[in-house]
């Protein structure tokens, strides 16, 4: 069975949440998720902080110094289309007053209260709920398997 390596990035400001509406994508098409996101490069398989950094690079023009606080809170996983997907969600601060535009699709900023009514990818929509529910209150990070109706999250302290 294959594997596929994903991260996304989900970059907040004064309390919204900095979203990308992807368009073209062969995972993500016509969905939202996270403000950059993509695939692992060969090289940044053991490192999903270097292709979360990459994808903001690429996809945004952000660098490190344009951001604070990024963390690594959830890991998913979930066996579709033949495959077993591994996604790293990331949260961050946006530091900088830059205007952010994207060739992946269409930006925008939504409240907390809004995320959940947005068409996502199966994982992600249940990343957010848990985010905004629970995890924005911690520092925990959090392991969830997709079981086909939903992500079960378990956190997964260090031992």
């Amino acid at each position: 069975m294959k594997q596929r390596n994903m991260t996304s990035v989900y970059l907040c400001r004064n309390g919204k949440f900095l979203l990308l509406k992807r368009q073209g994508s062969r995972v993500a098409n016509n969905v939202w998720i996270g403000s950059a996101g993509g695939h692992f490069e060969n090289y940044e398989l053991n490192d999903a902080r270097a292709c979360a950094m990459r994808e903001l690079e690429e996809e945004l023009g952000l660098t490190s110094d344009d951001i604070a606080d990024l963390n690594l809170r959830y890991i998913t996983l979930r066996n579709t289309a033949g495959e077993v997907r591994v996604n790293y969600y990331f949260f961050a601060e946006l530091e900088c007053d830059k205007e952010l535009c994207s060739d992946e699709g269409e930006l925008a900023w939504y409240g907390a209260e809004e995320l959940c009514e947005l068409e996502m990818p199966f994982t992600a929509k249940f990343v957010v709920e848990h985010y905004i529910g629970k995890g924005q209150y911690n520092a925990e990070l959090y392991g969830g398997v997709a079981d086909g109706r939903e992500v079960v999250f378990t956190p997964m302290p260090e031992d």
